[in-house]
């Protein structure tokens, strides 16, 4: 990394603290409430950051990866992902261990599988920093390749770090689908004590809890989940960054602001995360190149129509995206009507059969819908349900002669109403 990069990159951690600092439109008694129960528990952005970008930077000074050829960088990539496979089953198979109640010394058969899985995390921990290097650089020229990156270096440039990631404390009212509050919480917190906490946020008023997990957080450098899912990974690592290429533009400065703002910046960050992505494996990893999905979505009409009478317990066909959208929408229309507590029995029944056809959701509530009500996809329905503003990011990116002046036009907007009439003005 050049001096000029390494200013650049500074020069950024400064810009993106100062604007997620202030970018809340929380009303501060509310946001109070739930940080009294929350701050022992709060993930310390400050430190991971700080931590995270000195590795980044004497990683750039010594340049490792420049000195490898192009397969030898692909085969590093690849045996990266494979280290972290055998961590995982190894993961696995000690828990399981450990949960036989007819084994009364589990210790004793998972001594020696502990130790195997010592000796692999200690080559992950010396492969994982090149392999981040790599799909970094590997990425970078992709965006450069899209027109995205002047120059051939994206602004900010890109960085991201495959660490244990915090949950989200999501909260909403009760009455209705919005997310008033996230808070990123301690990623060693068990079970019991999400939970508990869910409970305490509850019971300081009329709203709903969740704690969720994430994949991926747009700080800088970004933050990945450990996977061994190349097609997941350069997906994440390409939508993340977008995030911090957002932070520098209207769209992203404003994400905090409301629900539709968030909606419009994940569903850009999925988006540019998808394409990307695809092009990255395309460049470099073309045996791991996924087939297209097909579109199942938008309906050609309303739900009723095609699916008379579908008994909400069939087994048979059960597509996720087209039950999780008729839930949020009968959700809707009892919160509409001021139903709170019929829609959420109503919630919890339709959990069930989730989980009776084999998606294990542990909670479906009004927070759950403002979370993953924000990331619209392509195939339309999902948790997002009737609402109009994944489609119409959808549609501006269909009317973009590419995927930098679809970014480069989004970037700008600060509201949906400007994406409105960019259609309009698309249409025209």
């Amino acid at each position: 990394m050049k001096i000029t990069q390494i200013l650049q990159t500074l020069f950024f951690v400064l810009v993106l603290a100062l604007l997620l600092g202030g970018s809340t439109s929380i009303p501060p008694d509310q946001q109070e409430l739930v940080r009294r129960i929350t701050r022992p528990v709060e993930f310390d952005f400050a430190t991971w950051t700080l931590d995270a970008l000195w590795l980044k930077l004497s990683q750039a000074a010594l340049g490792a990866p420049r000195y490898l050829p192009q397969e030898g960088q692909q085969e590093l990539v690849k045996t990266y992902l494979e280290k972290v496979d055998e961590v995982q089953k190894l993961r696995s198979v000690i828990e399981n261990i450990y949960a036989d109640p007819t084994l009364p010394k589990p210790e004793k058969y998972t001594q020696p599988l502990i130790k195997e899985q010592r000796l692999i995390q200690g080559e992950l921990d010396q492969l994982g920093p090149l392999a981040e290097s790599i799909l970094q650089t590997q990425t970078s020229a992709v965006l450069a390749e899209a027109g995205i990156a002047p120059g051939g270096q994206p602004i900010p440039p890109l960085l991201y770090r495959v660490t244990p990631l915090p949950y989200a404390l999501v909260v909403s009212p009760r009455d209705t689908i919005r997310r008033d509050v996230q808070i990123s919480l301690l990623p060693e917190l068990t079970l019991d004590e999400i939970i508990q906490l869910e409970k305490d946020v509850e019971a300081t008023g009329n709203v709903s809890a969740l704690v969720v997990p994430v994949g991926g957080i747009g700080a800088y450098p970004t933050m990945v989940m450990s996977t061994d899912n190349l097609v997941w990974l350069t997906d994440v690592i390409a939508h993340e960054w977008t995030h911090n290429y957002l932070t520098l533009h209207p769209l992203g400065i404003r994400y905090f602001t409301s629900g539709t703002i968030i909606t419009l910046n994940e569903t850009t960050a999925t988006i540019v995360g998808g394409e990307i992505g695809r092009m990255v494996l395309e460049a470099y990893y073309p045996d791991d190149v996924p087939p297209k999905p097909l579109p199942t979505w938008p309906l050609p009409a309303p739900f009723e129509e095609i699916y008379p009478g579908l008994d909400p317990n069939a087994r048979v066909a059960f597509n996720y995206n087209r039950e999780m959208h008729r839930t949020r929408v009968e959700v809707d229309r009892l919160l509409a009507e001021g139903k709170v507590e019929e829609a959420e029995a109503y919630m919890e029944q339709r959990r069930l059969v989730f989980v009776n056809n084999g998606y294990s959701i542990r909670r479906i509530n009004q927070a759950y819908f403002a979370f993953h009500g924000s990331y619209a996809e392509s195939t339309g329905g999902g948790a997002q349900g009737r609402d109009p503003v994944g489609p119409a990011v959808y549609e501006l990116r269909e009317q973009s002669p590419s995927l930098a002046a679809f970014l480069k036009r989004i970037a700008w907007i600060s509201n949906f109403e400007g994406l409105q009439r960019l259609l309009e003005s698309a249409g025209t």
